[in-house]
């Protein structure tokens, strides 16, 4: 290939036609030819050479020019792109440190072997402007519904054509065993968009709960236009699914809107997934309610909220239990997953035995401790009295409210109480000492004897200590481990120790030992009502 003697008008015209092909700035291909030029005349010229070729935009004609730099005697290096300032006197008027002196060299005959460099160097860097491209076109659309046609499969994945660039849908992103053949339709959810080196850039899902949600807004215009939102969804995909939706206009069921007349809306919508089943569940604020409704179509007796755990007690009929647990727990897994609750579902049988369970053990903690008959100690659990705590310290009004109860009988019972609290104290203060707990933590205001000791027992011994705990490692809470969540048990839970109580303690702790200025907290407070005044003005 001979530059010379080519049709310089010939660059120029493969520059545009490659830009259209590939749906790319001509601009960009005829910069690509540019810098494969200029390395295939470094191989003849020598690649310390500093050479540059410039493609008139007009005529095509490519100019190679040689470049070189002008420095300081003492730094020259490449004789070949530098020379000194004495040196640069020959070319330039008055030269300094920093000028660039430029001279026309000859256009170079390219061999074979330099042809096919520079032709790769062009394509790489067509590539390269194709996959930014791409990028740039799609990257604003994450998050949407696309359609596309099936190019091939490869080991389970299947590439996908979306008009102007590839896109892949992943084995773990199919329905089931879904499988393809080329050319086929397939609408898919865009998951992400990112800068690749090489391969697709584009990763669809057709597992994704969002692309539930985004095929109903396309059927319901309800939830399009606003009225109706969708909440959550979970979903088992192409098996079944659970999507809760709340209506902002009260004349409009949502429940009716996104099933559609006769039933056309969801029909869509399961038609699209494989035939996925679809329970359509109203929204509530009401987190028990919210439930109740996600179990259908089970039937729900009871339900014990623990909002700080996040975890929740369901009662359901016997006969109901295989229906609320669901095949291989899939309703109940469903309805976890929608309402970001862990769910304990129990038959109400099930729940009789666990509060007689109960009520014997705390009979038999007050026939010990207080040293009562059973029949009286039965009676200060029928009264709502659950620990020895609450028979110490309530007001003496609430025990004479216990038929054959006066004044004598519950001052002796809150005695007896008090007394063995006492010695319970001081049992688990000698134990914490024994341990190694210092005084610092003991007289610390806000721990108990059996805090401390439990503390203790676990290496926190000193105020320092207890300062360098973290809220969650004292009151537990929940973390999701491979999308399951799992218990964190607390040092102090057994004391049901808050996450608030817990960061209130340690942050007094960290201010007696001087790690914390009281004022900076007062202006970080005082910092965070002023964005929550200029919020609810906005």
């Amino acid at each position: 290939m001979a530059i010379t003697s080519a049709n310089q008008l010939e660059l120029l015209q493969t520059a545009e036609a490659v830009a259209r092909e590939k749906m790319i700035d001509p601009g960009l291909v005829v910069a690509a030819m540019e810098e494969s030029l200029a390395r295939a005349a470094k191989s003849r010229y020598g690649s310390e050479m500093d050479i540059r070729v410039s493609i008139d935009r007009k005529t095509g004609k490519a100019t190679f020019t040689r470049v070189r730099t002008v420095v300081a005697d003492d730094e020259l290096e490449n004789y070949q792109s530098e020379l000194t300032v004495d040196q640069a006197r020959q070319y330039l008027d008055n030269p300094v440190v920093g000028d660039v002196f430029s001279e026309e060299v000859p256009p170079v005959e390219m061999g074979r072997i330099a042809a096919q460099s520079a032709k790769q160097v062009i394509l790489q860097k067509v590539r390269e402007a194709e996959r930014d491209r791409q990028y740039e076109e799609f990257k604003d659309r994450n998050g949407t519904i696309i359609n596309g046609l099936v190019k091939r499969e490869e080991y389970g994945n299947v590439i996908v054509d979306v008009g102007s660039g590839e896109a892949i849908l992943r084995r773990n992103e199919k329905i089931g065993r879904e499988s393809y053949r080329p050319n086929d339709r397939i609408r898919c959810y865009i998951k992400d968009v990112r800068r690749e080196p090489r391969g697709p850039q584009i990763f669809l899902s057709r597992t994704a709960p969002e692309f539930m949600a985004e095929l109903f807004k396309m059927e319901v215009p309800e939830i399009y236009d606003g009225i109706i939102e969708i909440k959550a969804v979970a979903r088992d995909p192409g098996s079944r699914a659970k999507i809760a939706v709340v209506s902002y206009d009260g004349s409009i069921d949502p429940v009716g809107a996104c099933v559609g007349m006769r039933g056309s809306r969801v029909q869509a919508v399961v038609n699209e997934l494989q035939g996925e089943k679809i329970d359509i569940i109203p929204w509530n604020e009401d987190q028990p309610t919210f439930l109740v409704n996600a179990l259908q179509p089970a039937e729900v007796s009871k339900v014990v909220l623990d909002e700080e755990a996040g975890k929740i007690e369901v009662v359901v009929p016997d006969e109901q239990l295989s229906l609320a647990i669901g095949r291989r727990g899939q309703n109940v897994r469903l309805a976890s997953q929608l309402t970001s609750l862990d769910i304990d579902i129990m038959t109400e049988e099930e729940e009789s035995a666990r509060r007689q369970k109960e009520f014997e053990a705390r009979t038999g903690l007050f026939m010990e401790t207080l040293d009562l008959d059973e029949f009286f100690a039965q009676l200060l659990v029928s009264e709502g009295f659950t620990n020895l705590e609450e028979v110490a310290y309530v007001e003496l009004d609430e025990l004479l409210v216990i038929d054959g109860v006066d004044d004598s009988t519950a001052e002796e019972l809150q005695a007896r109480a008090r007394d063995y609290l006492e010695a319970q104290a001081k049992a688990a203060l000698d134990n914490a000492r024994e341990l190694g707990a210092e005084d610092s933590l003991i007289d610390f205001e806000g721990l108990t004897p059996q805090m401390v000791e439990a503390l203790a027992k676990d290496g926190v011994k000193t105020l320092d200590d207890f300062a360098t705990c973290a809220d969650w490692e004292l009151a537990g809470g929940w973390t999701t481990v491979n999308g399951e969540r799992v218990k964190d048990d607390g040092l102090l839970e057994p004391f049901d120790m808050s996450l608030e109580d817990a960061q209130n303690l340690v942050m007094t702790a960290r201010i007696m030992l001087g790690w914390v200025d009281p004022a900076d907290l007062e202006t970080d407070e005082e910092d965070l009502e002023a964005e929550v005044e200029e919020d609810v003005e906005a």
